[in-house]
Parts: structure tokens; sequence; C-alpha cells
């Protein structure tokens, strides 16, 4: 599994989905280990494409997408680089994740947060597949796939609003007392 994940992460995409659900659904009481070793292998995996985004990748992701697009990515991890990893490193097939990994590393995202947003990206991914195969059988990953294939942009909006809301629900956490109470005053 970890091998199987290494190469996915780095070189050739593999379809680890039913990968991670095969292993788990044969052997449900190793499943923990199973998503431990694909998280771990894809975040390892990915170090190759760190080190070509670092080393001069710039050139290649900006022939591969617009420049709208690069703006927007490189724009996502001057914010929240962790965010803008690990969101991605969640999703399923068709999401181009390789694309994320290359514009981190471009814009120079440090190596260790970069390794650990991948395996939290993919932990999360993975274990969420596990349970779903622990509880539905192996059929869940056709299904996901169809969804996320005949749905993507509905799906990838409901995600995306599902973190906004997130964030701004922490951010208005975070804020000082004083200043919550301030802006109260100033509206009556």
């Amino acid at each position: 599994m970890f091998a199987i994940a290494a190469l996915d992460g780095g070189f050739i995409g593999l379809p680890m989905d039913p990968i991670v659900a095969g292993y788990v659904y044969q052997d449900r009481a190793k499943f923990l280990l199973y998503v431990l070793m694909a998280a771990s292998g894809s975040a390892l995996g990915s170090m190759v494409i760190y080190l070509i985004g670092y080393e001069g990748g710039e050139e290649f992701l900006r022939k591969r997408i617009s420049p709208e697009r690069f703006a927007r990515l490189h724009a996502a991890f001057d914010k929240h680089p962790f965010w803008a990893l690990m969101f991605p490193a969640m999703l399923p097939p068709p999401t181009p994740f390789k694309l994320f990994a290359l514009a981190a590393a471009i814009s120079e995202m440090s190596f260790l947060r970069f390794v650990i947003a991948i395996f939290c990206g993919r932990m999360v991914r993975f274990l969420i597949l596990a349970i779903l195969t622990l509880t539905y059988g192996p059929d869940v990953v056709r299904l996901t796939l169809q969804i996320f294939t005949l749905h993507y942009y509905w799906v990838l909006s409901v995600l995306i609003a599902g973190l906004g809301m997130w964030l701004v629900i922490r951010h208005r956490r975070r804020r000082p007392k004083s200043i919550v109470g301030s802006e109260k005053k100033a509206e009556t």
C-alpha cells in the first residue's frame, strides 16, 4: 500500500481509491493501518513534485494553465498555504491534485508544511473512504467516482462553501470581545 501510494503521489496516477477500498474490505481489522500507509506513501511520493516545483516548475505550470488560474493559485497559497493544499488532497479524482502540489512548491511553501498538509488531506480522504467501505462495501468507490464525475462542480462548490463558512465562523470566534462590542455600539 505504501509503495503504490508513493508511486501515485510522485509519478504515475494510480487508482488509489479502489486499491484502498479493496485492502480495507479484505482485512477490516487493519483498515487504519491501510489508511496510514496510503496517506504516508502519498506524502512521500509528493516530495518529488515539490522538488520539481521548487527547482523551476513555474515555467512548466505556466504552460499548462491560464494566467488567471495561475494568479488565483498563487494568491491562495499566499493567504492560506496549508488549507490550499490540504483541501485538494482530500478530494478524489478527477481533482488535479498534482497541479496543486506543484503550485505549493512554486509558491515556496515550507517543505514540512507541504508534507503535513498532504498527509492530513490524504488521511481524511482515505479514512472517509475506509469508513464508507466498511459500512457499504467496495461498491461505494464506484458510486463516489460516478457522483464526482457527473456532478464535479456541484460537489466542489458545496465543499468550498462549507470550508468558507467554517473559516468565517472560526474568524469570528477568534476576534477579541472589545472589537465585537465596539462594532455593536457603532451599529446602534
